[in-house]
């Protein structure tokens, strides 16, 4: 008897243990989530932020550097021609006039007139390379490519050198512009004049041009970075350097991670989510990236919770055609 209730117990539990576990009640199991559910967030925080920027160079005898138009207006040459001396303080090559207001071009110290960029009395705009110079003794020259152009330019404070396997770091002195030169000309001296003998009911004959002269100025180049070291910094041509260019500097900037952010430059998109989890897409003002993080200049208040990653910029639309019927890209 005693058996029977124990085999009876038994099968009542096996019961009570099936009825704990039916259909609707299924273990937890590992597995994806649901498209769009929020896994990381990040909130914005604060900090001094600077954009450097690593340029690979190396030590150049004379390198030529560009010098930009200060100001929009009409561009007037002086009358120099190429010197084999530097200049001992900055050298007055040219002027823009702008509204009967002139403003001087000169090149610095320590360097001599390469050449001219421009027509006399051209119209120019200011940052526009109007004039070639050129760096008396050892320069460290960097190559720059597009992508880095655009962070660059304009906008370098400070830049640090180190050669390698030398001295270093140093303070390296920026020279004129990154923009690339073209060949640079300076015009020969006007010809002495002295008519020929003409004979009586005889025109004159017509003076000959001038030739265009051989060599002196320089050489076209692409987009680079030219700085001077230090006279106290011992350097070797060809040496390779590396430079270290801080274009910009923001104190107690509120910054995102990049993986954050869709855009790098200007304007870009962040993905704001609310209590209920669900994500709203804000547009931002960026600033200054260390690559890592990015300056949110406007559009957050700075304690908004942040989906990364950032939202996925729309695609262009098949056809080449955008929204409002035109072509991708067109100006409007």
């Amino acid at each position: 008897m005693d058996r029977r209730r124990l085999a009876c117990a038994g099968v009542l539990a096996l019961a009570l243990l099936s009825g704990c576990t039916g259909s609707k009640d299924k273990p937890d199991t590992p597995g994806l989530e649901a498209r769009g559910t929020v896994l990381t967030t990040v909130k914005p925080t604060r900090q001094d932020l600077s954009n450097q920027i690593s340029l690979a160079g190396k030590v150049t005898i004379n390198p030529v550097f560009g010098i930009v138009a200060p100001t929009d207006g009409e561009l007037r040459y002086v009358d120099r021609q190429p010197s084999k001396t530097p200049a001992t303080r900055p050298l007055w090559v040219a002027t823009v006039w702008r509204d009967g207001v002139p403003r001087q071009v000169e090149i610095p110290k320590d360097s001599l007139l390469a050449g001219r960029l421009m027509d006399d009395h051209a119209d120019v705009t200011a940052g526009m390379p109007v004039i070639s110079a050129q760096h008396a003794g050892y320069g460290i020259v960097a190559d720059i490519d597009s992508e880095q152009a655009y962070r660059i330019s304009g906008a370098v404070k400070t830049v640090r050198g180190q050669i390698k396997n030398g001295p270093g770091p140093f303070k390296c002195t920026t020279l004129g512009t990154i923009a690339a030169l073209p060949a640079g000309t300076i015009p020969a001296p006007p010809a002495p004049k002295t008519p020929a003998p003409q004979q009586s009911g005889q025109p004159a004959a017509p003076e000959p041009a001038p030739e265009a002269p051989e060599g002196g100025g320089s050489e076209p180049t692409g987009m680079r970075l030219v700085c001077a070291a230090p006279d106290t910094v011992k350097l070797i041509n060809g040496a390779a350097v590396t430079l270290e260019v801080v274009t910009a500097k923001a104190g107690n900037a509120m910054v995102l991670p990049v993986e954050a952010v869709a855009g790098v430059q200007g304007r870009g998109k962040v993905d704001v989510v609310g209590a209920d989890r669900t994500r709203k897409t804000v547009d931002v003002v960026l600033g200054l990236t260390d690559g890592k993080v990015v300056q949110i200049k406007s559009g957050l208040r700075g304690d908004e919770t942040i989906a990364v990653p950032g939202p996925d910029l729309p695609a262009a639309p098949p056809g080449g055609e955008d929204p409002e019927g035109g072509p991708a890209g067109a100006p409007r």
